[in-house]
């Protein structure tokens, strides 16, 4: 009967005692990075650098490919219908070519729409009083859904077009640049993670050394390898936590500096275009794998030395 009383109080005992280790191996890794603020700010700040790189390229490619949404219209196809046709001919093309599964909208300009506007943003307005007639066609304005180069193809052969104007090189010049922004985003983040992954190696085998008669001892008298290596990985992700939130201030400090220029610029092309940050939940994936990039810089170094210092029965 005593025995079994005592199993499960043996078993709070030892959760404590785990838990009270992680909880002072925190506490403890918190006071030796403010005990060397220098030195712990010059490893943070040179680890949010390498993390505020690549994702900051990754920020500017969302805000590219976001922007390119917004100026849908320049995917737009315009088909020009043949002088003298009928308002009504036109209106009822409009209406056919709507129904296509491979056309998302369409926006009819009559002669007349097309001259007022030319009119008012030609600044020739004079000029154009002076002609007699309307000589401008109905136009549409076609936006695709699919595939844009068959869909121009296909509408030119349509009897009431008189000249298709599309122009997709510079869409799918764009895509190739994104897709080479986004692999050389890639590659910028394995290098610099490496980077990251060395730079917290480097740190905590330095406070490695500095402890490695205490390490020894604790070899000596039994401990085991987690039980020695827990406070440097709490170091290695404590280091992290401060580099992921370092890179998060660099980034948004940028989106500030830079987000009301460009907002003037949008605005003189007519566009409400704005710059957008990382939201709540990228920010936390951010400084998390920060932290986790810390951890593991800690425990391939620290286990490492460990191997390497086993004692060996004789």
């Amino acid at each position: 009967m005593n025995a079994k009383a005592a199993a499960p109080s043996d078993s709070r005992s030892r959760l404590g005692t785990w838990v009270d280790h992680h909880v002072y191996s925190l506490v403890a890794s918190l006071g030796r990075m403010l005990r060397k603020p220098w030195s712990t700010a010059l490893t943070v700040g040179v680890m949010a650098v390498a993390l505020a790189l690549p994702l900051g390229l990754w920020a500017a490619l969302a805000n590219i490919e976001r922007f390119t949404g917004d100026v849908e219209q320049s995917r737009q196809i315009a088909l020009f219908l043949k002088p003298g046709l009928a308002a009504e001919r036109a209106s009822a093309l409009a209406d056919e070519l709507r129904a296509r599964r491979d056309i998302a909208a369409i926006e009819l300009r009559t002669p007349e729409q097309g001259l007022a506007e030319l009119r008012e943003k030609s600044g020739l307005g004079e000029a154009i009083g002076t002609l007699e007639g309307n000589p401008l066609p109905s136009l549409l304005l076609i936006t695709p859904r699919g595939d844009e180069l068959l869909l121009a193809e296909s509408l030119k052969a349509l009897p009431d077009a008189d000249l298709v104007q599309h122009d997709a090189g510079w869409r799918q010049r764009l895509d190739g640049w994104l897709r080479f922004g986004s692999r050389l985003a890639w590659v910028l983040a394995a290098l610099l993670g490496l980077g990251t992954l060395l730079v917290v190696g480097n740190t905590v085998r330095l406070d490695i050394q500095s402890r490695r008669e205490e390490i020894g001892v604790l070899q000596l008298l039994g401990a085991t390898d987690g039980f020695i290596r827990r406070p440097f990985l709490y170091l290695g992700a404590c280091y992290g936590l401060a580099a992921g939130a370092l890179a998060l201030a660099l980034l948004t400090a940028a989106d500030f500096a830079l987000r009301e220029p460009l907002a003037e610029l949008a605005r003189s092309y007519g566009s409400a275009f704005a710059l957008h940050g990382f939201d709540l939940r990228y920010a936390a994936a951010i400084v998390v794998g920060a932290a986790v990039l810390g951890w593991l810089g800690a425990g391939l170094v620290t286990g490492h030395y460990l191997r390497q210092t086993r004692p060996t029965d004789t």
